[in-house]
């Protein structure tokens, strides 16, 4: 009896084994399985991804090199003339654009805003440049008047004048030669030598034009350009004179004018009253100039071209 209760207790475990051991035979294939299918799912998702990853790299390549293309396909020339003020402006957008455009050739001449609007009207440039804005009678003889960027007309001294500041009033009354010393302006005993530009500078027409005083300055020198009044005034004690806000530097002092500093951040709040614009005119419209120059527009409008007008210290027009 001992020895058949044993046999069955035997038999039972036996079956029992098998029994586990299938099981765990199911368990590993079904895990396998999975295992396999998750590896086949994980592998076709990286490969749809690594295709459009693939795709996207070459349509970028296909649009570069489209560009590219396009730049290397512009071809002809640019000629401008015109504002001494715009001179920094015009060589930079030059230099620029023909290391963009490398089969483009810009070239720049600087002979004053009312002798470059002349040329453009007159066919002998494609572009004339004023640092003010155009006269009624040169927009109806065909001028058309293209604002791209602000510039600031800072009024300066020799470096070593103790008078840091004018009032509007003051600056009218020292070039109408009202006022002919320093001393009456709280600074030195020192005669006021009045400097300014020659008769149709840009610069000079907005000068007076802000100030209401055309026709009515009394110059003891009237030079040709901006650098040459820059010198002057550096080297003159008790000089006095205006140049574009973008050729400031250390050799001479720049006045606050109604106690507001000459910077482009006064200038675009509109708290700096000498303001004026830069012009590159066209005989038309854009639209009807060549297809070279209108690229060049379109390069000033774009971000590169904002970039390169605020690098030169002038306000982008908007």
């Amino acid at each position: 009896m001992k020895k058949n209760k044993v046999t069955k207790l035997i038999a039972a475990i036996g079956v029992t084994a098998l029994m586990l051991g299938s099981l765990t035979g199911c368990g590993a294939e079904k895990a396998a399985e999975t295992t396999e299918t998750t590896t086949e799912e994980t592998a076709t998702e990286e490969t749809v991804e690594d295709t459009a990853t693939t795709e996207e790299a070459a349509e970028d390549t296909t649009e570069e090199a489209a560009e590219e293309t396009a730049d290397a396909d512009l071809s002809g020339t640019i000629s401008m003339a015109g504002s001494t003020s715009m001179e920094k402006l015009a060589n930079a957008v030059a230099e620029s654009f023909m290391a963009k455009y490398p089969g483009v050739t810009v070239t720049a001449e600087f002979t004053g805003s009312s002798a470059g609007i002349e040329s453009v009207l007159a066919g002998s440039v494609d572009i004339g440049n004023s640092s003010r804005n155009l006269k009624d009678e040169e927009k109806a003889s065909g001028a058309v008047e293209n604002i791209v960027a602000i510039d600031g007309i800072a009024v300066v001294t020799d470096a070593a004048n103790t008078v840091t500041g004018l009032t509007k009033d003051q600056l009218i009354s020292i070039y109408t030669g009202e006022t002919k010393n320093w001393s009456e302006l709280g600074g030195e005993d020192m005669a006021i030598v009045v400097v300014g530009r020659e008769a149709g500078s840009g610069t000079r027409g907005a000068f007076e034009e802000l100030l209401g005083i055309e026709d009515a300055c009394a110059y003891a020198n009237e030079l040709d350009s901006t650098g040459a009044v820059m010198a002057k005034v550096a080297s003159t004690p008790g000089a006095i004179g205006y140049v574009s806000l973008d050729v400031l530097d250390d050799s001479v002092l720049a006045l606050s004018l109604d106690g507001v500093e000459p910077t482009a951040e006064n200038i675009k709040a509109g708290s700096y009253f000498l303001s004026r614009p830069f012009v590159m005119a066209t005989n038309g419209e854009i639209s009807e100039q060549s297809e070279v120059v209108q690229a060049l527009f379109d390069y000033l409008k774009s971000d590169e071209g904002k970039e390169l007008i605020a690098s030169v210290g002038l306000i982008v027009a908007d």
